[in-house]
């Protein structure tokens, strides 16, 4: 194969990966790297800012970038109701205005023919030159410097984007998606996503789902699917409803998907957001295509011996988060719990924060990601996303020289205490 490596996650293959101009396998190993969004960045976009974060992630030791969905983001910012599902999101430019010759478009559009034609019909071909120009440079400096990218690739789409405008047939009227009660939301979630036709996409040989994962791996190195669980089985609520009490499950056919795209486009290098409801369909899934899933270190105090959460149960295929986009932050975490609770931890009382991420570390868990906020000891104001509350979120920014030289040497001695510090592609 061109280029250097085999990817580790997934399943062995002799076919190359797709993507446009560059080849995509990549040996992951033993790592650990950063979960930040580039809205989080001082600027709120890719610029100066972003090549300064890259500059403090190699000083720090961390091998991977990891960042939330880059499509054009819903009107309360969420990336995760994306209006696109192959877009990026003119938001992140930092030269939105840089000039855009019409060879370049129509080069852009020769080579991504599928969902650049209706895009134009929704948004600006311009712009995505414009994104495909920054994001390139920036991803081939942060490789220089052994950094690569994780993306997202979120399960759904909006009901007001251009895919639903584009490929209607493509989704079920009459439900909705959403996640069903658990003790945390007795009203379980509503998201208000359209739910997919899936015996449609079985038709078109899933030709959709091929195209939007090419065009991921055109843009990162390795994609977290979140809500993998919705691809065994996925929580259909009857639109009108408010509340997700009254959905119910349905079957999707999550294996011939994977296969169908694995068929197309060679390796997977996928990680299985498998959080929440999980059954062992969800595992066989996630294990017959040899992906990892997740562990959250927030959830590894308490429950029953077998809890997959405490460091203990770790898995080695896994990648174990600190906290999540989804969370509290581990400082604001730890002030909500009762005396007694926090006593439980073991954890210093006086910085959690680092002790979560030195067990991070430490786990047998191949990759560990910490989001910025826990390196940065930052307290609930700090919080990205609160699920259920549509309000406030998707905000934080961190300031402008916080990430300081001692703050990075910090984190190099406990990456390299993990066993992380280690070069993730050869």
């Amino acid at each position: 194969m061109r280029g250097g490596g085999v990817v580790v996650f997934g399943r062995a293959t002799s076919q190359e990966v797709f993507r446009i101009g560059e080849d995509q396998n990549v040996e992951l190993v033993r790592s650990s790297g950063i979960l930040l969004h580039p809205t989080s960045l001082p600027g709120g976009r890719l610029g100066d800012e972003a090549y300064r974060f890259v500059d403090w992630l190699a000083a720090a030791g961390q091998s991977w970038w990891q960042v939330l969905p880059l499509g054009p983001p819903d009107g309360f910012g969420s990336p995760y109701r994306t209006t696109s599902a192959f877009a990026a999101s003119p938001g992140l430019l930092a030269d939105p205005q840089a000039p855009v010759t019409a060879d370049e478009i129509e080069h852009f559009v020769a080579q991504r023919p599928y969902w650049t034609g209706e895009w134009a019909r929704w948004g600006t071909l311009a712009d995505q030159v414009r994104f495909q120009r920054e994001w390139s440079a920036l991803r081939d400096y942060a490789r220089d410097r052994g950094v690569r990218l994780i993306g997202d690739v979120p399960i759904y789409v909006s009901d007001e984007g251009a895919d639903i405008a584009a490929w209607p047939e493509l989704f079920a009227p009459g439900d909705v998606a959403g996640a069903p009660p658990d003790p945390l939301n007795a009203n379980g979630q509503h998201w208000g996503n359209p739910l997919y036709d899936w015996p449609e996409h079985r038709r078109t040989g899933f030709r959709w789902w091929v195209e939007r994962f090419a065009r991921t791996f055109e843009l990162v190195d390795v994609a977290r699917i979140d809500h993998f669980r919705g691809f065994v089985a996925y929580w259909a609520i009857p639109a009108g409803n408010k509340t997700a009490r009254r959905g119910r499950w349905r079957t999707a056919p999550g294996h011939e998907l994977f296969t169908t795209i694995e068929r197309a486009l060679g390796h997977l290098s996928l990680i299985a957001e498998d959080l929440g409801v999980i059954t062992p369909a969800v595992y066989r899934l996630r294990d017959e295509f040899g992906l990892p899933g997740m562990v959250v270190l927030q959830w590894a105090f308490g429950g029953p011996p077998a809890n997959i959460h405490a460091p203990e149960n770790h898995p080695t295929r896994a990648v174990v988060y600190t906290s999540t986009h989804d969370t509290d932050t581990t400082v604001g975490w730890y002030a909500s719990l009762g005396r007694r609770r926090r006593e439980a931890t073991d954890l210093d009382p006086a910085e959690p924060n680092w002790s979560l991420i030195r067990i991070a570390m430490e786990s047998r868990a191949e990759l560990a990601v910490v989001p910025l906020q826990d390196v940065l000891g930052l307290g609930s104001d700090a919080r990205m996303n609160n699920p259920g509350h549509p309000y406030g979120n998707w905000r934080w920014r961190f300031e402008r020289g916080a990430l300081t030289d001692a703050l990075a040497m910090r984190l190099r001695g406990e990456t390299a205490e993990g066993n992380r510090l280690r070069v993730t592609v050869r």
